[in-house]
Formats: structure tokens, sequence, C-alpha cells
């Protein structure tokens, strides 16, 4: 019987790259120029989610009236700003040296992010990592984003692998929700902002400070050569 293969599919933002507060300044400044008053740490939490989840939370919090035109702005607003913070932002501690081992090691792995690719390619470009050669699955390409699971399928499927056999590494608790809506198992990382004890409660079976700690311990989860 072939022995089977585990698979890794990555968040992006907090997870490969520390850009999470930079999303949510953005945001921030996004809602601030339509003038919705909205905490920076009542944005930080919804960071992960997908943008419709996002405007329903938005109704929420503020009470506020939402159009598809506004919505559709404040999108815009928030990827011009991000865009002007790009370049702040750079991997984090191992990022780069996880996904060199895996290559290696011949260990299939992806990139499924809830960001669209507008703005996802540049902190792509600043992690090292080619769309034309590594699977990289957008917010542009699938129905729905997290926490439902669809990313995180279609990334699997792009590999050729079993979502069963797959570890989704993710820092919200947003990718943790949609790795066991895809019953794939779920590694948490702290580097995006959320406690141990929160990305535990939303399925995270380990949980590691950054992908250097990660790095370390890839053997507790099913890392080997």
């Amino acid at each position: 019987m072939r022995p089977r293969q585990t698979a890794f599919l990555f968040d992006l933002d907090g997870t490969l790259v520390d850009s999470v507060y930079q999303h949510v300044l953005a945001w921030h400044e996004a809602l601030e120029a339509e003038s919705i008053p909205l905490s920076v740490w009542r944005i930080h939490r919804k960071i992960g989610m997908s943008g419709g989840l996002f405007t329903n939370m938005l109704l929420r919090e503020t009470g506020l009236e939402l159009d598809a035109e506004r919505a559709e702005r404040l999108q815009r607003l928030h990827a011009e700003s991000y865009g002007r913070r790009s370049a702040e932002i750079r991997p984090l501690p191992g990022a780069r040296a996880l996904l060199d081992y895996l290559t290696e090691a011949g260990i299939p792995w992806a990139i499924a992010t809830s960001g669209r690719i507008a703005t996802a390619k540049r902190t792509l470009d600043t992690l090292g990592v080619d769309p034309d050669r590594v699977p990289v699955i957008t917010r542009d390409l699938v129905k729905y984003a997290k926490p439902d699971p669809d990313l995180f399928l279609a990334a699997a499927d792009r590999l050729g692998v079993a979502i069963e056999d797959s570890c989704v590494v993710g820092d919200s608790v947003w990718d943790m929700l949609a790795a066991q809506r895809a019953r794939a198992l779920g590694v948490g990382l702290l580097s995006g902002g959320y406690g141990e004890a929160e990305l535990e409660r939303a399925g995270a079976y380990r949980v590691y400070e950054d992908p250097a700690a990660m790095l370390r311990h890839i053997d507790e989860v099913g890392g080997r050569r």
C-alpha cells in the first residue's frame, strides 16, 4: 500500500507574511474615508474572513446600511491604502525556510488566501512565490471565502491531493473553522494576533509561534522527508 503524503495548505497574511496590521490599518483608513466609525481592534478580529462577511459584520457593528456601490468603494479604498503600505511588509521569521524545506523534501504545498489577487500579488512577490509555479488560490477563484472551506478544497484539488491528507496552516480562527469544514487538520500560528486558546477552540490541533517554530517541529505535523 502506498504511504499517504501529507500536504500543507497555507493562509498568507499573518501566516507567511507579517501583513495583518497593514490590512487592519488599510480597512480603518477606508472606513474613515466613508465616515464609518469602527475601532481598530474590532477590525482586527475580522481579518481573514471573506469580504462579504466583513460587510455583514459592518452592518452588525455599526447599524449602517451598505449598498453594493458603497461596499465596492470600500474594497477599492482598502486595496489602495494597503498598496501604499505594501513596502512595509516582510516575510515572517522562517517562512521562506519552511517553504524551501517542503519543496526540497518533495512535500506538496499551496497557498489559499481570502485576499484578491490585486492585493495578494505584492505580498507573494515579497515572499518570493511565483503563482505560475506554485498553486495559489485567491478569493477571485472561489464562490465563498473563509470560514467556508472553498479556498482550501480548491488548493488541495490543484495539488491533486486528498483534503483529508492535508494540513491547513493559518493564523486566525477563520482559517481553523474553514479547515474543520473542509475535513483537514488545522495548525495555528500566533503571528496574526489570535491567542493559542482561541485557535485551539476553533480546531487547531497544534499551535506554534510562527513559521520558524513550525519548521522546528515539522515532524509533529507530518512533514517528514
